[in-house]
């Protein structure tokens, strides 16, 4: 990605250190003590977390407490009641063209002709209005398309990106979509629900692809997850929410009986099936993959 730095306006990210900090001593993502009201009701309170350049983070929890509000948190979309949040060591919304953003998946029409190359290519200049650049600014132009088929080679997507994307399978998609936003080489991707509706097998080929790149490109990560099983081999810490409290650190000490027992305050006992899956069974709390609802858990 280097040789194209100049079209995506990518600054090298600072290196992580072992506290998960930034040079400089703040993290990418920083939130101390924070709080988000909606509607009246706070979806979270008393939430610190600390994301590091590089790493790969997770937000779990069950439906309804607030895990895509904390990325728009995060954008600057919504504000917080209480608490501190700074992002690539600005406030919120302040450095939006250094951040990676994937919503939530929406059903494309199979009748849709655009084509995934241009789908991406919406990513560098899809804000832009106007005529096409000059002959004059042909080596930028040049540039540009060197940039667009290097991140979709980087996704794997180039053996099916010139087909339309109403044609493309859902994994395929959701490559295209993640090409999209990495296309300005952001220091930050923030990505919500980006496994869901996926089958096992697009899920686990979609985890490995972020896990490199967040490995390989220095990129940080943060990820609203329904299901952790498919990302815990990648995964450096997560944030869990639930019944409006939250606890932050690395997978093994927040996904603990101990842990959730206290923030859904019942019962709760977490298990690790033969196959290296986690489960978590009680209290009627009982959340698929770290975020749905039931009697029993697997987080796969």
């Amino acid at each position: 990605m280097a040789r194209i730095r100049e079209v995506a306006r990518h600054r090298v990210p600072p290196q992580a250190t072992t506290t998960g900090r930034r040079e400089g001593g703040e993290g990418v993502v920083s939130l101390r003590g924070a709080a988000v009201r909606v509607g009246g009701r706070t979806l979270w309170s008393g939430v610190d977390l600390e994301v590091g350049a590089g790493e790969f983070t997770a937000v779990l929890g069950p439906n309804g407490v607030g895990k895509s509000t904390l990325i728009k948190v995060v954008l600057g979309i919504l504000p917080t009641a209480a608490g501190e949040v700074r992002v690539l060591g600005e406030a919120p919304g302040r450095a939006g063209h250094r951040i990676g953003y994937l919503p939530q998946r929406r059903n494309v029409d199979p009748s849709l002709r655009i084509r995934g190359i241009d789908v991406v290519r919406m990513g560098l200049d899809g804000d832009r209005w106007g005529v096409p650049l000059p002959l004059r600014f042909s080596a930028r132009r040049r540039a540009a398309r060197d940039r667009i088929a290097e991140v979709i080679e980087l996704v794997g997507a180039s053996a099916y990106a010139h087909r339309p994307l109403g044609e493309c399978s859902g994994g395929q998609q959701q490559r295209l979509l993640i090409a999209q936003a990495l296309v300005r080489g952001p220091e930050l991707l923030l990505l919500d629900e980006p496994l869901d509706s996926l089958d096992l097998s697009h899920q686990g080929g979609v985890a490995a692809l972020l896990g490199r790149i967040c490995r390989a490109e220095g990129v940080s990560v943060v990820m609203v997850a329904h299901d952790v099983n498919p990302i815990l081999p990648w995964l450096d810490r997560v944030l869990y929410l639930a019944e409006g409290g939250a606890a932050a650190g690395p997978p093994q000490q927040v996904i603990t009986t101990r842990t959730l027992s206290r923030l859904y305050g019942a019962p709760v006992e977490v298990l690790r099936a033969g196959d290296g899956r986690l489960v978590v069974v009680g209290g009627g709390h009982g959340t698929e993959g770290g975020g749905g609802h039931g009697h029993h858990h697997e987080l796969d």
